[in-house]
């Protein structure tokens, strides 16, 4: 039984035999099928997601141009999508506390969807046509009007569908691997 089903059974225990509905019990409050430990397991699972991946982004950014810039560890940047790690997580999380037939499950498995649609399809678009737009502002001449109020697109804005990917996997091996601790 679900917590939220627990709650709704707890609360209906007298409805039409006259006795009034009890008040759940801290028994009945606690958490269920891998939320052990009393915390928020869903989001202890997102977060730790989205270091996972930020570090390793981070790593790889190390690896490549040999010097260490820890502003990065929150760019959206990287060969792994650390939003997808964490929405994948989340939503990995949430069905294995909750259940797959749970509403819950259902709202973070399209919110994960709607994220990583957006990071592999708009946002990459996006990057990409900064990195075009930067390029022909170079091109102009110096004293035309707009280089004087010019400041450079951020390009690095998605994702590769590759990338996404890679953050949904790392979201999910995290999220089962918690909840197989828990």
């Amino acid at each position: 039984m679900r917590g939220t089903e627990m709650l709704t059974a707890a609360h209906g225990a007298g409805a039409g035999t006259g006795t009034p509905p009890s008040t759940p019990s801290a028994a009945d409050l606690a958490p269920v099928a891998g939320g052990g430990g009393g915390g928020n397991f869903p989001l202890g699972a997102a977060l730790l997601a989205f270091a996972f991946a930020n570090f390793v982004n981070l790593l790889s950014i190390w690896l490549k141009e040999k010097k260490w810039d820890a502003r990065k560890f929150l760019t959206s940047s990287g060969v792994i999508s650390s939003l997808s790690a964490t929405v994948g997580s989340l939503a990995v999380a949430v069905g294995h506390q909750e259940g797959g037939d749970s509403s819950v499950f259902a709202l973070a498995l399209v919110f994960a969807a709607v994220v990583m649609y957006d990071a592999s399809g708009v946002r990459w678009h996006t990057g990409r046509q900064a990195a075009l737009l930067n390029l022909i502002v170079s091109d102009l001449s110096p004293d035309h009007p707009i280089i004087s109020t010019f400041r450079p697109l951020r390009e690095p804005l998605g994702h590769s569908p590759f990338q996404v990917f890679a953050g949904a996997l790392v979201g999910c091996i995290v999220a089962f691997a918690m909840g197989k601790s828990v």
